[in-house]
């Protein structure tokens, strides 16, 4: 068995805009960055054997705080940035729907999308089971944690429960939360989900 901790980064400066903040790089609140030290006192008794995270600056300098006080190797991977989100970047649902009705349509009906001047769902998910991969190289009864995005955590879950990409949304992962996936030769079991009880302490 393997034990992955899957921890998504901490609020932005820009979290109260409500846009779509996917590939642009977006740094840490002051609250995110005390969410993070919660996380890492939330982890402390947990024997981390390797750390991942995405490379942009707000997954990365989550990962670092949770790791402050541990020496496990933080490895960045670009497989576990947020969607490119293209043209819409930075754009709230409502300008959306007023530049880009086709796609507010698509996006309120869930479908797996593709993003004019960015990736799709598909090239998401087919970055996050690159990802996973990595994971092979990992022995049993190894922790791994696991910083990133709400897509790609989403998305990461879904592959290891064996879930289709259509149920993606369904799961909520907030800002510094944590989950718990289980893996065996059979499969996978989610242990905890969108665990933030360590945020109210």
């Amino acid at each position: 068995m393997s034990r992955l901790l899957l921890v998504r980064h901490g609020r932005t400066k820009l979290h109260q805009a409500d846009r779509f903040w996917g590939s642009t790089d977006i740094a840490l609140s002051d609250i995110g960055i005390r969410q993070a030290e919660r996380l890492r006192d939330r982890l402390a008794k947990e024997n981390i054997s390797a750390v991942y995270t995405s490379t942009l600056s707000r997954a990365r300098v989550t990962a670092d705080i949770i790791a402050s006080r541990r020496k496990a190797n933080i490895t960045t991977c670009e497989e576990l940035n947020e969607c490119n989100f293209g043209y819409i970047e930075g754009l709230t649902f409502d300008e959306i729907q007023r530049l880009h009705p086709e796609l507010a349509e698509e996006l309120l009906r869930w479908k797996a999308v593709s993003f004019p001047g960015g990736e799709s769902f598909g090239d998401l998910d087919n970055r996050v089971r690159n990802f996973l991969d990595r994971l092979d190289t990992h022995k049993e009864k190894e922790t791994v944690l696991i910083v990133a995005h709400g897509g790609p955590l989403r998305l990461i879950i879904c592959n290891l429960l064996g879930l289709g990409l259509e149920h993606w949304l369904q799961l909520r992962v907030e800002h510094a939360s944590l989950s718990i996936v289980e893996t065996y030769p059979q499969g996978a079991i989610l242990t905890l989900l969108n665990e933030t009880s360590h945020l109210k302490t």
